[in-house]
């Protein structure tokens, strides 16, 4: 059977999106739910987002049906996330997906939610094609990898304490600027000084070289805790609102160069060409701007826009119609996985 066209759903964490691919990049329909649920808890409660979920999924896809004008047994395949994510979530796109597959007889396939963001940006760069530099930034995830061909990674480096997305989280919600709070530090940076708090840059050792254990790898923790030190002791001269934008305008720069640090020494160690970064603080400019410069003209890098960087079906079709057209296929007895390994690790 000739695969033309991929229904893919992503449910890992609070969003529920549904997409459907034909191609490689011919989105005939996407749409994403995002869950306003979760802002009084200060991030997002796993029980809430499942039941939420539940109740739009049907929706979601009926929707994205609309939007492609095709009917569910036009689909020739489905596509899910399978993990790593909240294991309630996983497991209502992987059911909803499974039982359409079922019930029409097409394949379906499971998808590693990470290996998905590496491939959104080929969704609308046909440069970006292996092999280059991906480096992957969410709330739960910040790894800098080798892609050497798609299904061939190599993890150089990865965060030992918290993705860089919780330490925009938590300084957001250290300022009372509410959650998510990646875009509202962002919007607060742009009115800020990046120098007036010198904030430390973490896992910057001089002299470093490939081989060393933390050559690659990225800590976040001492930044937010340097955050919190500095919160206090503002709040005790009663000048924190006066610094607000200025702590978010420092606090996002240490957090943008030693990321950008991290991937130019993987671009020089590998030599390459071309970067691409991914997940959901990949929409933010800074972090974009920051990689730019410290790589110079010499190296593209390819950033999807906003739709595309953030949890999105999309990115699950484009990485399951590369794993369908090898020939993979998924059974019915396949399970979500909070800890899925990467598929094809060098």
């Amino acid at each position: 059977m000739s695969i033309r066209t991929i229904l893919a759903v992503e449910t890992s964490c609070d969003e529920t999106s549904a997409a459907i691919l034909r191609g490689e990049r011919e989105l005939l329909g996407h749409v994403i739910a995002t869950q306003d649920l979760h802002s009084e808890f200060g991030g997002v409660v796993p029980e809430i987002a499942s039941r939420a979920q539940l109740a739009v999924i049907d929706r979601v896809v009926e929707r994205t049906l609309g939007e492609a004008g095709v009917t569910l047994a036009e689909i020739d395949a489905f596509a899910v996330t399978a993990g790593p994510g909240l294991i309630g979530s996983l497991l209502v796109g992987l059911n909803w997906i499974k039982a359409a597959a079922y019930s029409l007889g097409r394949p379906f396939i499971g998808v590693h939610h990470m290996e998905a963001h590496v491939f959104a940006a080929a969704l609308e760069y046909e440069e970006a094609d292996p092999p280059f530099v991906a480096t992957l930034v969410s709330g739960g995830h910040t790894l800098i990898l080798f892609v050497e061909d798609w299904g061939r990674y190599r993890i150089l480096g990865a965060t030992r304490d918290d993705a860089a997305g919780e330490a925009f989280d938590k300084t957001a919600r250290l300022l009372g600027l509410g959650y998510p709070g990646g875009p509202a530090v962002e919007r607060m940076a742009r009115e800020g000084d990046p120098g007036r708090h010198p904030f430390p840059v973490a896992m910057i050792r001089r002299g470093g070289r490939p081989g060393d254990d933390d050559y690659y790898d990225m800590s976040f923790s001492g930044l937010k805790t340097a955050v919190l030190l500095r919160v206090r002791e503002l709040e005790a001269s009663r000048q924190l609102g006066d610094e607000v934008a200025h702590l978010c305008a420092s606090f996002q720069r240490a957090a943008v160069e030693q990321i950008a640090e991290k991937t130019a020494r993987a671009v020089r160690a590998y030599g390459s060409k071309r970067v691409v970064l991914g997940g959901g603080v990949a929409r933010n400019a800074a972090l974009a701007d920051g990689v730019r410069s410290r790589l110079g003209p010499e190296v593209s890098v390819f950033v999807p826009q906003p739709r595309l960087a953030t949890d999105n079906a999309a990115m699950v079709a484009r990485a399951a119609r590369f794993r369908l057209d090898r020939g993979e296929r998924g059974d019915l007895d396949l399970n979500a996985r909070a800890d899925l390994p990467w598929p094809g690790l060098l």
